[in-house]
């Protein structure tokens, strides 16, 4: 080989070598220059308990969760609703119990009569009367008693649908408070990835000026930053889109996001929770028509006995002659013949049984789906925290990948790059195992005692 040709292999090697390590003393001055947009940024992982002892005072975000799901009780139209069925169910009852006071009433007329026979002249003129009838029950064997109780019942159903309406509403506002905190902090990620391929972009500018053979490592390095970006920008489209979902529920002053990958990182008991889930709202509901149900078929069969009461009228006109008349007595009616009242009533106990099934079924469908979501959370939080372990080696991964390449020249930018990849990716996996915890946990709460219950 000639010597020209010799000297200059040796002289390019160190080029190469010294060309890697520009790269790494340009990522590491860029930051000390100003160029604060190629530092990594990133907080060190921690496990979900680490979390929740690191930022303890999760009060002020359970304060945002608490105002957030108050604002969407005031401007939700299903609440609204649901409030003025329990008005209105709370007027029925008020008139079933006035069904057993006594009943008044007043009545009036003018006429022109006349009267006349034979052999008296036909007398005829105006005449004004005026009547009152006043009257009671004494005995209804038991059916007004039991329309009360109806009534009573549909009133405590539609005070717990109520109640399941304004649960409904304040699981969705925290699934999509959380969904939009999820997805900023992806975002974050997703923006730290995106400067530090960046960086490197920038850095490997300044080697391809110099070296035209290392164009192909710009190429990768851009293809993965403009991929990188790409992720960013979808993330943050799906900020916006919950971000809008979020606004219809309480309105357009939607607080910070800070704090809430901590705040419902404690999975309750299932034991408790499946315990609950037996008072829900639901149930409860389902456990009152049934019970509704009931009460309304004793009425009917009571329409079929005897029917015991008083009444007083009386009578007095003014005018063409002038007659009184007055009446005071019991009426009693005993039903002879009438199918339709055991048609009736066996259509409303047969209602009722419906009910009770529907009833035992949703506890049945309320504490199997608790079970699963419980697993679903516990797996969550487990995945979590493996891929934290996981996240550990995988900083010192990238961190010695990152050396070799610029110091020693033993690993190629393709290295580099996908060992910074599986790092952000792990970190994204982080937050999605996270935040799917959370979501489980507000679900749980809710099969059980309810996520209103919770924020208190």
């Amino acid at each position: 080989m000639p010597a020209a040709s010799a000297t200059a292999i040796v002289t390019v090697r160190p080029t190469i070598r010294h060309l890697a390590q520009l790269l790494g003393a340009v990522c590491l001055a860029l930051p000390l220059a100003g160029h604060a947009a190629c530092v990594d940024e990133e907080s060190e992982a921690r496990l979900p308990a680490e979390a929740s002892s690191a930022g303890a005072n999760a009060d002020s975000p359970r304060m945002n969760l608490q105002a957030m799901v108050q604002e969407a009780f005031r401007r939700s139209q299903t609440v609204g609703a649901a409030a003025l069925l329990a008005q209105a169910a709370q007027s029925d009852l008020s008139e079933a119990k006035a069904g057993a006071l006594p009943q008044a009433s007043i009545s009036g007329s003018v006429n022109h009569v006349g009267s006349g026979t034979n052999t008296v002249a036909t007398v005829s003129g105006m005449q004004s009367r005026a009547a009152l009838n006043v009257g009671a029950s004494l005995f209804d064997g038991g059916r007004q008693n039991r329309l009360t109780d109806w009534r009573s019942q549909l009133a405590e159903a539609a005070q717990q649908g109520q109640l399941s309406a304004r649960e409904q509403v304040a699981l969705q506002t925290v699934s999509l408070a959380l969904e939009r905190s999820r997805y900023r902090l992806q975002a974050q990620v997703y923006q730290q990835h995106a400067r530090k391929m960046g960086c490197l972009v920038e850095a490997l500018q300044t080697i391809v000026n110099a070296d035209k053979g290392r164009a192909s490592e710009l190429v990768q390095a851009r293809k993965t930053l403009q991929q990188t970006e790409m992720s960013y920008a979808q993330t943050m489209s799906q900020v916006r889109q919950t971000e809008l979902r979020l606004r219809r529920f309480v309105g357009d002053g939607l607080p910070p996001v800070d704090g809430l990958s901590s705040v419902l990182i404690a999975v309750p008991k299932l034991e408790e929770i499946q315990a609950d889930a037996a008072r829900a709202a639901d149930i409860n509901q389902l456990t009152a028509q049934a019970d509704a149900a009931d009460q309304y078929a004793s009425a009917v069969r009571a329409s079929g006995k005897p029917q015991v009461g008083w009444s007083l009228s009386g009578s007095k006109s003014v005018g063409v002659g002038s007659p009184i008349g007055w009446s005071a007595g019991v009426n009693v009616t005993i039903p002879l013949f009438n199918q339709s009242t055991e048609h009736a009533a066996t259509a409303a106990e047969l209602r009722a049984r419906a009910a009770r099934l529907q009833r035992d079924d949703a506890i049945e469908g309320r504490v199997s789906r608790a079970a699963d979501v419980h697993e679903q959370a516990i797996s969550a939080f487990d995945r979590a925290r493996r891929v934290v372990d996981v996240l550990r080696d995988s900083n010192q991964v990238r961190a010695f990948t990152l050396q070799q390449w610029q110091q020693l020249g033993k690993r190629s930018l393709f290295d580099v790059m996908s060992s910074e990849s599986d790092h952000y990716g792990l970190r994204v996996a982080y937050v999605n195992a996270l935040y799917d915890g959370e979501q489980a946990n507000a679900l749980l709460w809710s099969l059980g005692r309810g996520i209103g219950g919770w924020l208190q």
